[in-house]
């Protein structure tokens, strides 16, 4: 049985991807959380991860705040990149396969349909720099490495960097009979971060490497994977369609992050469900939905 460990195991991907692989039966998980490791510091990952002598090391562990980036630069480097290699490192020195964790905030929105793992990468901002950042040093520390991109995650546990995730902010604030305004001009590729730890697990099964995007089929808007919520959970608050200017933020957003899992179909055989679908069974395992 193959040893894998999860960096940053209670977060909103960490947390489903040790369910999924410790239900898939072929893994040894050891869930490591931020009291367990710290990924800004070299001796904390190396006193972890080396006796571990683990088969694949996979790096959830983000500052994810995107904003906060913006203010906080030094440390969103210091976990997402200077963290990156130091797991990274400890992992070639084991000779664990190094699975990091990124996403679509590496591109800079400019192109008219969803990305795949060969465009250029632009981040308009200091979170998607910090991440890109991580994707080169641990392709230059590791060489077995497997960088899995994700995007617009949302997940049972939420994010807890966050606070939560989107949908259930929409859905606690419909219920409440609030007027809701969401953003209809940034295109994204709404991800159910069980369909990803799903993917992920076969990934590192399949001992998979490079570059490749585990993000849920198709693309919309904020306003219509919030209204199709609405819709399925049968609530009827008003909601307005609203351009992002009304919304101002620190860091700068691209308009158009969806990404599309190209390698995922075609090297590996492995479907990502409709982003439709996967809110749906996201809605059923929340109990917002009844079968």
């Amino acid at each position: 049985m193959a040893r894998v460990g999860v960096v940053g195991s209670t977060g909103q991907l960490g947390h489903d991807l040790v369910e999924v692989l410790r239900g898939a039966n072929n893994f040894e998980v050891v869930a490591l959380d931020h009291s367990q490791i710290e990924c800004a510091d070299l001796d904390s990952v190396r006193g972890v991860l080396l006796p571990l002598k683990a088969r694949a090391v996979i790096n959830c562990a983000a500052f994810v705040r995107v904003d906060d980036c913006e203010s906080q630069a030094r440390e969103a480097f210091a976990v997402n990149a200077l963290g990156a290699l130091h797991v990274a490192r400890a992992a070639a020195e084991s000779g664990a396969k190094c699975v990091y964790i990124s996403t679509d905030y590496v591109f800079d929105g400019g192109k008219d349909s969803p990305y795949i793992e060969s465009d250029v990468t632009a981040p308009i901002n200091v979170y998607g720099a910090s991440k890109l950042a991580g994707e080169h040093l641990v392709r230059q520390a590791a060489p077995d490495w497997l960088i899995v991109r994700v995007a617009s995650l949302f997940g049972k546990t939420g994010a807890r960097g966050k606070g939560g995730n989107f949908i259930e902010t929409i859905l606690a604030k419909a219920r409440k009979g609030e007027p809701l305004k969401v953003v209809d001009d940034i295109l994204i590729s709404p991800t159910y971060a069980w369909d990803a730890s799903e993917a992920i697990a076969q990934l590192i099964a399949a001992d998979a490497t490079g570059i490749i995007h585990a993000a849920n089929s198709g693309a919309c808007t904020w306003y219509e994977f919030a209204k199709t919520a609405l819709e399925l959970c049968q609530l009827t608050a008003p909601i307005e369609a609203v351009p992002s200017s009304q919304f101002p933020t620190l860091a700068r957003r691209a308009k158009n992050s969806a990404l599309a899992s190209a390698r995922l179909l075609q090297e590996f055989n492995i479907t990502m469900p409709l982003w439709r679908d996967a809110l749906r069974a996201y809605l059923f395992e929340k109990d917002h939905l009844q079968a």
